[in-house]
């Protein structure tokens, strides 16, 4: 399916075994809820669908069960990988399975120069023929990109958008605003960060790439509907109501709280790959309260 990297992307986990063999009919089971919300893209095998531990067999195995579920809602990829030669591979694979794009972040165990992303992506580009959202991701990878390299990148035919962390609140519509100078008119650019994504969406931010929509999609689309459609107050008030939920994210990270919410939920009983462990009783405890609280979706 064709794609423009605009509204909500959804990113749900990927449900894996221990031995991380995908189980695809639950991976089935989280998407379709996503589908049925009429989500705008499904963000499969991103950081919360835990790419970077699974094979590249599991990786095209997922694309497989999800497009096999998706219908017509396009699906946004992770290819990223430690080589670009194995990033290439990654990416074909992720247009053979049928994805609309690739999510392409600079991982690297050596800190990479601005040159060498840029030599990274021109080559993934060109030698899969999979369109690519840049995904800075500087947390994970400790490369940042620069609005002047997020400006070069969008000059080539194969990159389609940017998906950038969220800064905070009184940062977010300058960030919007500096990327909106280096990039071509009508290049998408996204914002990942939950807890932050109001503002940067209210100051015109083209995309939410939303991590609690890979389980609650009505929940984030309503949020995002105000934002798109100018009513700022109804925004901040939708983000208002989910900070308890924002809360506990900043405090065990969105990926944690997300396999025990898939839990809770009953969709699938799984626990995210090691070495990450899952949350304990206490803080499982406090998930289950959260969510019956803010009774979503």
């Amino acid at each position: 399916m064709p794609i423009e990297l605009k509204g909500l992307s959804a990113f749900p986990i990927t449900p894996a075994d221990a031995d991380g063999h995908v189980d695809t009919a639950a991976l089935g089971r989280l998407i379709a809820p996503l589908c049925a919300a009429k989500v705008d893209s499904i963000g499969l095998l991103g950081s919360t669908g835990t790419y970077a531990y699974l094979t590249r067999t599991e990786r095209r195995r997922a694309i497989e069960a999800a497009r096999a579920v998706a219908g017509d809602v396009p699906i946004l990829v992770g290819v990223g990988a430690l080589r670009t030669d194995e990033a290439v591979r990654l990416a074909q694979d992720a247009k053979a399975a049928g994805a609309a794009a690739g999510l392409l972040a600079a991982v690297s165990y050596t800190p990479l120069t601005e040159d060498e992303v840029y030599a990274h992506f021109v080559t993934v580009a060109r030698e899969s023929g999979l369109p690519l959202c840049i995904y800075d991701n500087p947390g994970t990878t400790h490369f940042r990109f620069s609005p002047a390299l997020v400006g070069r990148l969008s000059g080539l035919g194969g990159i389609i958008g940017v998906k950038s962390p969220t800064p905070e609140a009184p940062g977010a519509a300058a960030h919007l605003a500096e990327l909106r100078r280096a990039v071509p008119d009508g290049f998408p650019l996204g914002y990942s960060g939950d807890w932050n994504v109001t503002e940067a969406l209210i100051a015109g931010g083209d995309t939410w790439y939303s991590v609690m929509a890979g389980l609650f999609p009505r929940t984030a689309l309503a949020l995002t509907r105000a934002a798109q459609s100018g009513d700022a107050a109804q925004a901040r008030a939708l983000n208002a109501r989910l900070e308890p939920l924002w809360r506990l994210f900043k405090e065990f990270s969105s990926l944690r709280v997300m396999y025990v919410s898939a839990d809770l939920l009953g969709l699938c009983r799984v626990e995210p790959p090691r070495p990450i462990l899952p949350l304990g009783d206490a803080a499982r405890s406090r998930v289950a309260e959260t969510l019956a609280a803010l009774n979503l979706d």
